[in-house]
């Protein structure tokens, strides 16, 4: 087995998408917090690593691969024999256009936004900005309609088997539920919502994500 470094903030969702594959696949590494609220991912060391300053980055035998993407691709091919994506091709196709819209579309209003506002700025002493988050709500509804609409699986997004995609939503809603949004924004998903109570619960969630 290869020797895994994973740069990143913990708290981050896709450091923590990452870390759920990593979880579930048993697969052991080191995690290096990377402070993106202190200027850590903004260093001359990390930049070296992470030319954009973005988390994570994983390091694999000296070797650097930045991208959740990337980096979720190369752990589930190389070191977990597939197993976090779907063999039918269609299904995989299903599987990277939930992926595409949590990047484009979900991440910047629901975690952007709505979680920034609702939880990080005051915990930091700053005033949540309700109008921000009330434009947010739209687009975070449609994006999760999006989803909704492709969940082909069972229980989990497209397969009977947890996916990628499935680590790729579950840390947005893991931060998402704690919000008083959460059940405007979940109201036309009843799938993702019952997804919701099913994911919330599993091992893996409970490590990564407490």
């Amino acid at each position: 087995m290869p020797n895994l470094t994973l740069y990143g903030t913990p708290q981050s969702t896709y450091v923590r998408t990452v870390r759920l594959l990593l979880a579930e696949a048993n697969i052991d590494y080191d995690l290096k917090d990377i402070g993106i609220f202190n200027g850590e991912n903004n260093t001359d060391e990390y930049l070296a690593k992470h030319p954009f300053g973005k988390v994570p980055t994983m390091e694999i035998d000296g070797k650097q691969i930045y991208e959740t993407a990337a980096i979720t691709y190369y752990i589930n091919e190389k070191m977990a024999g597939s197993k976090y994506s779907p063999s039918d091709i269609l299904t995989q196709a299903r599987m990277l256009q939930i992926m595409a819209i949590i990047d484009n579309y979900l991440y910047a209003p629901a975690v952007g936004t709505i979680v920034i506002q609702n939880l990080i700025v005051p915990s930091q002493g700053g005033q949540t900005d309700k109008e921000a988050v009330k434009e947010a709500v739209a687009p975070t509804q449609k994006a999760l309609k999006a989803i909704e609409d492709l969940f082909i699986g069972s229980p989990f997004l497209v397969d009977s088997l947890i996916s990628i995609a499935d680590f790729y939503l579950i840390p947005i809603f893991v931060y998402l539920a704690q919000t008083p949004e959460f059940d405007a924004v979940t109201a036309q998903t009843p799938k993702l919502k019952a997804w919701w109570e099913q994911t919330k619960n599993l091992a893996s969630v409970k490590n990564v994500c407490a």
